[in-house]
């Protein structure tokens, strides 16, 4: 790592976790998108907006499923 990334990172460990959300948010959309990628995340989303339109499938609350996940993936 660069002496300058080196610092940018410690900076950016510094902010709040809100604040380093939105940097990631930031940076990550900076980054080169793949339109192929893109347009396969689309059709899923659409096809899962879908299923939930008729009611093939049922939402759960954010904080059910973030339970899950962590559930399933801990640490």
């Amino acid at each position: 790592m660069t002496n300058a990334l080196e610092v940018l990172e410690a900076q950016a460990l510094k902010l709040s976790a809100a604040d380093r959300s939105r940097l990631l948010e930031r940076l990550l959309a900076s980054l080169d998108v793949d339109p192929d990628i893109e347009a396969a995340w689309d059709e899923v989303a659409d096809a899962r907006e879908a299923q939930l339109e008729a009611a093939q499938v049922t939402a759960i609350p954010l904080d059910e499923a973030i339970a899950r996940l962590e559930t399933r993936f801990p640490g």
